[in-house]
């Protein structure tokens, strides 16, 4: 058997796993389950948000490793999904590595939606969770525009490499200040809740739940990364919406 083709299978399906938003604990086990599909009992497997290190030892004592950077991570969870169902096949069909490989590659580039679809589902995550905090219809007709100004902030932002932070704070900035002016011309509109249920297509809610699962399970570092971001991404929704709430008030009298 060709060890370096079996690390570098697992190294890539845990790497799809990661990048796209899944757990911790989910990247490891399935490495582990590849090694194991494969009678290897020695792989030593190390997951934190933006690393990965492998190492196997062969019959004859020699490990070999692999490590591999996840310099950004998104959150796709129809990727996830297929990388768990591919790790299932290993395990009961042990195909052929250049098969695998084809399989994650495949897995890697599978569509999205359509730029347009993200733009509508920002708008309408925005109008259901303001109708959700108490909202009116109108309120809710004016959060479809918020929302759909924090995705094309956003994909903006990411095609000139911006970092997240700014990204988050560009995009918090832009919807509380449409919620805002808007609220100035219309007194009847509670920008307060059209901000939050803007905002809330920012928030990080799948990376908390990671977070807490991560200390929970005992991946400390993990956690603690995981964490770090959120609390960051937190800070850069609030000072976003703080900075245009302050210019509001200064310029419009909201």
């Amino acid at each position: 058997m060709n060890y370096s083709d079996l690390v570098n299978t697992a190294v890539e399906a845990g790497y799809l796993l990661v990048a796209n938003g899944g757990e911790i604990y989910r990247a490891e086990e399935s490495m582990q389950r590849i090694f194991r599909a494969y009678g290897v009992e020695t792989g030593e497997v190390f997951v934190i948000p933006t690393l990965i290190e492998v190492t196997v030892c062969t019959q004859d004592g020699r490990p070999i490793t692999r490590i591999k950077r996840v310099p950004t991570r998104t959150m796709n969870l129809d990727r996830v999904d297929q990388v768990n169902a591919l790790c299932r096949h290993i395990w009961s069909d042990k195909p052929q590595f250049s098969e695998i490989r084809a399989e994650l590659d495949h897995i890697g580039k599978r569509p999205t939606l359509s730029f347009p679809m993200q733009i509508l589902a920002f708008a309408l995550i925005a109008a259901a969770f303001t109708l959700f905090y108490g909202g009116s219809p109108r309120d809710a007709a004016v959060a479809l525009f918020c929302g759909a100004a924090i995705r094309l902030v956003t994909r903006s932002l990411e095609l000139f490499r911006v970092n997240s932070f700014f990204i988050n704070v560009a995009a918090s900035f832009v919807a509380a200040t449409i919620a805002l002016t808007a609220a100035n011309f219309d007194f009847s509109l509670s920008y307060d809740k059209m901000i939050i249920g803007s905002l809330m297509n920012l928030v990080p809610g799948i990376a908390i739940t990671n977070f807490m699962r991560d200390i929970i399970a005992g991946d400390l570092i993990a956690g603690i990364l995981r964490l770090t971001e959120s609390v960051l991404v937190a800070t850069a929704i609030a000072i976003g919406a703080g900075i245009a709430l302050t210019a509001s008030r200064m310029l419009l009298g909201v």
